[in-house]
């Protein structure tokens, strides 16, 4: 289920170089620089979780460093969430630093340089995932990058346990339920950097940013609701039904679109949740309001790819694991 790779399974004279190559693989490049190449010490124990990479490091004294260089070459833009399982870490990024002790955590961007330091051995929970699988837009998560989260109070309260949990329980995560839980994670991770836009006081209460958090809030807490329409949304968060339309223009999309890929988004995760194989299709479109099955496999497969049951089949034919976005970006 889970990969390991380790430095004390190599002579001494290969550690170094053999855990900057290991680390610049399975995340993103990385330069790094050890405090002690000749008697560093690291492991690393990863596994895919959906379009999650969930990784458990542990490591002497280093500093790895994302350079424009190394951003030049890659492709996939990723956020980078880390949180100290034991001892402390400094996370710095946009000209903020982050120290963060067991339980703390802090955010940071892959197509932006940034800086993970450790004074001493330090054992970390690291997340990886493609940007675009979190329900926040890149300049809003420009303002919590390198910011840190404290795991004992709000929301941070309750993802921190989580994480520390999803370690220890790594191994016994059924294929099943990796991709539904790898939802959920993000999910509440968009909770919580919310609730962070909102503490910060940045943006202020009314500038649109602020009022686009609100509204997508409302949007997703009704997407099973057939009677969900612009006219519906702006009259519930008090605007006008043409503010809201240009409120979505500067996001370069429309309510509409947006109200449509949440759905499909919500569709596509019951169609995997084995809880649910039992329902039809066209049970689970009408669920979240696509009333016309013909017209939601054309949306689904214009999307995804394949089908709505191509893709259901797909994951049972596989034991229960579809492909997933991590093995395609």
């Amino acid at each position: 289920m889970s990969s390991l790779l380790r430095t004390a399974d190599l002579p001494a004279r290969e550690r170094a170089d053999f855990w900057c190559s290991a680390i610049s693989e399975a995340f993103v490049p990385l330069d790094m620089t050890l405090a002690n190449g000749e008697t560093f010490r690291g492991q690393m124990r990863s596994r895919s979780l959906g379009v999650m990479l969930v990784s458990d490091v542990a490591a002497d004294a280093h500093k790895a460093e994302r350079t424009r260089r190394l951003i030049a070459r890659s492709e996939t833009d990723y956020y980078k969430l880390s949180m100290p399982l034991q001892g402390y870490c400094l996370v710095m990024q946009d000209g903020r630093e982050a120290p963060l002790t067991p339980g703390d955590l802090a955010v940071y961007d892959t197509s932006r340089p940034y800086t993970v330091a450790f004074d001493n051995t330090c054992r970390m929970l690291v997340l990886m995932f493609p940007q675009r699988f979190l329900r926040l837009r890149p300049h809003e998560m420009h303002e919590v990058t390198a910011n840190r989260v404290s795991g004992r109070q709000g929301v941070g309260a309750l993802v921190s346990p989580l994480l520390m949990n999803l370690v220890t329980k790594m191994d016994e995560i059924g294929e099943n339920q990796s991709l539904q839980l790898a939802d959920n994670i993000l999910d509440l991770l968009a909770t919580l950097f919310s609730e962070r836009l909102g503490k910060q006081g940045t943006p202020p209460p009314s500038s649109p940013q602020t009022l686009l958090l609100r509204i997508r809030a409302f949007i997703e807490a009704h997407l099973d609701d057939g009677n969900l329409t612009p006219d519906t949304v702006a009259a519930a968060v008090h605007i006008s039904t043409g503010y809201l339309h240009k409120l979505f223009r500067m996001e370069g999309t429309t309510v509409s679109r947006f109200i449509r890929e949440r759905r499909l988004e919500h569709c596509r995760r019951d169609l995997v949740d084995p809880d649910q194989w039992t329902l039809s299709v066209s049970t689970v479109a009408a669920h979240w309001g696509f009333v016309d099955a013909a017209h939601f496999s054309r949306l689904f497969k214009a999307t995804y790819g394949v089908s709505p049951r191509e893709y259901r089949l797909t994951r049972d034919a596989q034991g229960g694991v579809a492909v997933s976005a991590w093995e395609t970006a």
